[in-house]
This record gives C-alpha cells, sequence and structure tokens, in this order.
C-alpha cells in the first residue's frame, strides 16, 4: 500500500490556498481533493453513498455492507475514493477475475491470480453528482490499474441506459452479460489497461 500512496494521481490535490487565521498564521486543513485506496474503514461511508444511489433506481445494490468490508480487506488496490475534505465523494471497488466474460461467481469472488479487473460499482454522493466526477474517477482509476501488474482489461457490468456513459470513459460494450440479479439485465463491458510497463517505468509505480 505504502507504494500505491506514491503514485502521482494518487496523490493529494490542492485546488485552493489552505485558511489563515486573522493573525496570519495557517491552519492545519485536511487536503482539498484526494484519491486514494480504500480501507475496510471506509465501509460504512462507502455503503451508505452506494446505497442512496442505487436503490431508488434498481431495488438493490451491487455490493452489501459485508461484501464492501470484504472486497476490501482482500484487494483494497482495487478500489479508489474521492475525498473532500476529508469527506468521502465517490468511489470505485474492483477485484480480480480469471475467466474472459462474467458470470454469477464474478459477484462475490476475488481470484487473486487473475488478470481481468472486475468492476463492481462506481457510485458519486448525491450532493455532488452532475459534476463530472463520475467520469473524472473512473479515468483516475484506469490511470491507477496501468500501475498494477496484475491488471490487463478492465470489466463492468451496468445496465443499457448507463452503456453511453461508459462508452464516454472508453469501455466498448461486449454484448449481454451473463449474470442476472433478479430481473434486472446487463450490458457487459471491457476496457484494456494498456501501457502498464510503461507506466511502472516513468511513474514510481
Amino acid at each position: 500500500m505504502s507504494a500505491l500512496g506514491a503514485l502521482p494521481f494518487l496523490k493529494p490535490v490542492q485546488l485552493r490556498s489552505p485558511r489563515s487565521s486573522p493573525g496570519g498564521q495557517r491552519r492545519h486543513t485536511l487536503p482539498a481533493s484526494e484519491f486514494r485506496c480504500l480501507s475496510p474503514g471506509d465501509a460504512t461511508s462507502v455503503f451508505e453513498i452506494e446505497r442512496e444511489a442505487f436503490i431508488s433506481v434498481s431495488g438493490d445494490c451491487p455490493l452489501h455492507l459485508d461484501e464492501i468490508r470484504h472486497f476490501l480487506n482482500l484487494c483494497p488496490e482495487l478500489s479508489l475514493g474521492w475525498f473532500e475534505e476529508g469527506r468521502l465523494v465517490a468511489f470505485i471497488i474492483g477485484s480480480l477475475w480469471d475467466q474472459e466474460r462474467l458470470s454469477q461467481a464474478a459477484l462475490t469472488l476475488h481470484k487473486p491470480q487473475g488478470s481481468a479487473v472486475h468492476i463492481h460499482v462506481l457510485a458519486v454522493h448525491r450532493t455532488v453528482r452532475q459534476q463530472g466526477k463520475g467520469s473524472i474517477l473512473m479515468w483516475r482509476y484506469l490511470q491507477h490499474l496501468r500501475c498494477l501488474p496484475c491488471a490487463r482489461r478492465a470489466l463492468l457490468m451496468c445496465q443499457p441506459f448507463l452503456v453511453p456513459f461508459y462508452q464516454k470513459c472508453g469501455f466498448q460494450a461486449l454484448g449481454p452479460c451473463g449474470v442476472t440479479v433478479g430481473d434486472l439485465a446487463f450490458v457487459e463491458m471491457q476496457h484494456a489497461v494498456r501501457g502498464h510497463a510503461f507506466m511502472r517505468r516513468n511513474s514510481g509505480c
């Protein structure tokens, strides 16, 4: 995890100057904007955002709280959170998969020998939606994956109305997904993770 913290695109980004006290001395403040891998301690905040984002749309969450903790314990390096002044505002959680296409087992399993990153969920807090944060976070996440030796491609499944969003992020549709959740049908999408060797040589990965 210490190596991941050294990646240039995971370092805190200051969006405004530190606040000053009336006497002109700087106060200690949290980074205005920070991207970092999630930990099990973030699970409750993750679930609160996910539940609000998905329940009204699909009636269920991609990951329940125990599953969030499960993946953040097994593979925290395949997650990414966006924090503003210490508060989680958006996140992605992934795990490794070892088959060409997703199956029902991919919903709950992490395959350490796999080379495909299954993106389980991307969610943005309701107060900061419609600001492009989902696209920015996905771009950051894909850059992050390029520094992981295990990652060769990213896979996800989404409802048809979300296909244009992921296409704008560079994903290609593979066709109907073999995974079903209740009455919901999904499209499976893929993004090649290229240039990982170059990225590791040139970014301190």
